[in-house]
C-alpha cells in the first residue's frame, strides 16, 4: 500500500472515531435534555402548588389571630414574613423555568414562543447587549437629528430619522418585554412611554411636507437632539450607579437604565433632575404649540392634533411619575429624620 494512502486511511479512521464519540456525546446530551425537561415540569408543578398554598395561608392565620396571646402573635408575624419571603423566592425560581408567553406584545410579534433565558449568564448577557444597543442607537439618533437640524434640510432625511425612531422604539419595547419575562423589573410607565413614543414617531413619519410641517420641524429636531443628549447622559451615569448598587446587593441584576428618574437614582444622580424636568416641559411646549397650530382655520393635517395628544400624554406620564418618585424619597427622608 502506498505511504500516502496509508496516511489518508489513518486520518479517515481517526475521523470515524471522533464521529462515533460525537454521536455518543449527542446521545448523552439528548438524554440530559429530556431529564432537564422532566425536572422543569416537576419544578413548575411544585411552584404552582406552593404558591397556591402560601396564598391560602394568610386566611388561616387571620382566623387564629383573633384569640392569640402576645407570644402567639409574634409567631404569626414571623410566619407572615416567611410567607412573603418564600413568595419572592418562588418568583425568582420561576424566572429560570420555561413558561407561557404572558405578554400580549410578545404574542402579537413572536407568537406563543417561550423567551425564557435559563441561565444567569444568558440573562446578564442579553441585558448588557440591550444597554449597548440602546446607547449606540441614542448616539446615532443624536447625530442624525443634528445633521437634519444644522446641516441638511431635506424631507427624505427627516423621514429617515422618523423611521429610525419608530424602529428603535418598537425594538426597545420588544427587548424590554423579553427582559421582563426573564425577571427584569421595569416600571409600567417606562414601557408605556416607549409605546406612545413609537406612535408619535409613526405619525411624524406620515406628516406630509407643507407649511405646518416646516413650522414645527426645527422645534421637533431641536427637541429630538436634546432628548438624545439627555438619554446619553442617563445611560452613562445610570449604568455606573446600577453597577455600584448591584455590587452592594441593593439592586437586582436585571435592573435597566430608563429615560426618566427612579427611586434608586436618588443617591448620586439627583443632578440629572434639572435636565429631565426640562425635557418634560419641552414636551408640554411641543404639545401646546401643536394645539395652537391645530386651531388655525386652514390646518387640515390630522397629524398635528395627533402629535399634540402624544406629546401631552408623554409630558403627563413623565412629569407626574418623576414628581411622585421625588415626593416619596423626600417623604421617606423626613420620616427618618423624625425617628432620629
Amino acid at each position: 500500500m502506498p505511504q500516502g494512502l496509508s496516511l489518508h486511511l489513518e486520518e479517515w479512521n481517526q475521523l470515524q472515531g471522533e464521529y462515533q464519540q460525537l454521536q455518543e456525546t449527542h446521545r448523552l446530551y439528548l438524554q440530559k435534555l429530556e431529564d432537564i425537561c422532566q425536572l422543569q415540569d416537576k419544578c413548575c408543578s411544585s411552584i404552582s402548588i406552593q404558591r397556591r398554598r402560601l396564598k391560602e395561608a394568610p386566611q388561616l392565620l387571620d382566623r387564629c389571630e383573633a384569640g392569640s396571646s402576645g407570644e402567639d402573635a409574634k409567631i404569626l408575624d414571623q410566619i407572615t414574613g416567611t410567607i412573603k419571603t418564600q413568595l419572592s423566592v418562588l418568583a425568582e425560581m420561576e424566572s429560570f423555568l420555561p413558561k407561557k408567553n404572558g405578554y400580549w406584545y410578545l404574542r402579537l410579534i413572536l407568537g406563543n414562543v417561550d423567551v425564557t433565558l435559563l441561565s444567569k449568564q444568558s440573562k446578564l448577557a442579553y441585558k448588557e447587549e440591550y444597554e449597548k444597543f440602546k446607547l449606540c442607537l441614542t448616539l446615532l439618533l443624536l447625530l442624525l437629528s443634528l445633521a437634519c437640524r444644522v446641516f441638511v434640510t431635506y424631507r427624505l432625511l427627516d423621514a429617515l430619522l422618523s423611521f429610525l425612531l419608530v424602529w428603535s422604539y418598537c425594538t426597545l419595547t420588544l427587548r424590554e418585554s423579553i427582559l421582563v419575562s426573564n425577571g427584569s423589573r421595569i416600571k409600567g410607565w417606562w414601557v408605556v412611554h416607549h409605546y406612545i413614543s413609537a406612535c408619535l414617531s409613526g405619525v411624524m413619519l406620515t406628516w406630509p411636507d407643507g407649511s405646518r410641517y416646516e413650522a414645527f420641524r426645527n422645534q421637533f429636531l431641536a427637541y429630538s437632539m436634546y432628548q438624545s443628549f439627555v438619554q446619553c447622559l442617563q445611560c452613562y451615569y445610570q449604568s455606573g450607579c446600577l453597577y455600584r448598587l448591584r455590587s452592594l446587593g441593593e439592586r437586582h441584576n436585571l435592573d435597566l437604565t430608563v429615560e426618566g428618574f427612579q427611586s434608586w437614582m436618588w443617591k448620586g444622580l439627583t443632578f440629572l433632575l434639572p435636565f429631565i424636568f426640562l425635557g418634560h416641559f419641552w414636551q408640554l411646549f411641543n404639545s401646546l404649540s401643536l394645539f395652537r397650530m391645530a386651531q388655525e382655520p386652514d390646518c387640515k393635517e390630522w397629524q398635528v392634533l395627533m402629535c399634540a395628544f402624544c406629546f401631552l400624554a408623554l409630558f403627563m406620564g413623565n412629569f407626574f411619575t418623576t414628581v411622585a418618585v421625588v415626593h416619596q424619597k423626600l417623604k421617606n427622608g423626613t420620616q427618618r429624620l423624625k425617628r432620629l
